[in-house]
């Protein structure tokens, strides 16, 4: 029996991580997106490890999440199109439906060949956005693949890079200042020709000669509150309510990351609206003037 029970250890240890393995195989990104349009330009492959959309002279192509969620942090692995990319843009972002919807946006606006990358943010709430923030990049983005998160909560949105915080815009309804919170969005990417204002405000044209343009995703993870017939599975919403898995519907940047979000916008921020008095003379938003 002791033989026995000796051999039986080492196989139930094996069967559980083989077991936990196929779990983790698993998870693919067939499971978690539907591509849109694109007529064949967009493909998930290698058995669902990686995404890919195109643009040519004649379309580019898109997908969207199975899901629609109420706060989460979700991450994406992107690559993005390399070369002389002027004229494209890239987008990733979360949106809801109707007339005063809510959006938040990563876009990469494309560049001539060894120009670097824009980082394009915004924020929608109410229909509302105009809170443009633009960065350039610490790498480059077509080289390899980069880790684009954005943290949503009931206190803040924080977009980060590679775990680097850029921005954060943080629920100041007491305010007066509308934030997202009601409304559950899906993710929703595309790769689109923009030449009429993407790179150097239109001046600079798309080469179709370099088309196809291709950017790829991977490694895509959301630690979610999915939203099904109007419930979230989170339950309650409120933070006390949270166990430890969702720590992050409460998170907040602590002082080592204001350190790390201080210096991204103090070396690569190239555009802030909340400084941009010429755009509005009338006095700043609301939130630029709020702490």
């Amino acid at each position: 029996m002791a033989s026995m029970t000796s051999l039986c250890a080492p196989l139930i240890l094996l069967v559980l991580l083989l077991g936990s393995m196929m779990v983790a195989s698993a998870a693919n990104l067939n499971q978690d997106f539907d591509i849109t349009w694109g007529d064949g330009r967009a493909n998930i492959i290698n058995n669902g490890e990686l995404l890919t959309l195109s643009l040519d002279k004649t379309s580019g192509s898109g997908f969207q999440s199975k899901n629609e969620y109420l706060f989460g942090k979700i991450d994406m692995q992107l690559k993005l199109v390399p070369g002389n990319s002027a004229g494209t843009v890239t987008a990733y972002y979360l949106s809801s439906k109707g007339s005063t919807w809510d959006e938040i946006d990563f876009e990469f606006l494309g560049n001539l060949s060894g120009d670097p990358y824009i980082l394009h943010t915004n924020v929608f709430s109410q229909g509302k956005g105009n809170r443009e923030q633009q960065f350039y990049l610490w790498f480059d983005p077509t080289a390899d693949f980069h880790t684009y998160s954005i943290l949503w909560n009931p206190q803040r949105i924080i977009f980060s890079v590679d775990g680097t915080p850029i921005r954060e815009f943080k629920n100041l309804e007491s305010n007066g200042v509308p934030f997202p919170k009601n409304q559950p969005m899906r993710i929703y990417s595309s790769l689109w020709n923009a030449d009429d204002w993407a790179t150097r405000g239109g001046l600079v044209k798309t080469d179709w000669t370099q088309a196809p343009f291709t950017a790829s995703y991977r490694n895509f993870n959301a630690n979610a509150c999915v939203w099904t017939s109007g419930a979230s599975s989170c339950g309650s919403n409120s933070p006390s309510s949270t166990s430890s898995n969702n720590a992050w519907l409460s998170q907040e940047l602590d002082s080592a990351s204001q350190q790390r979000l201080q210096w991204a916008q103090k070396n690569y921020m190239i555009y802030n609206y909340c400084t941009d008095t010429k755009r509005f003379p009338q006095g700043l938003p609301t939130e630029c003037t709020t702490s």
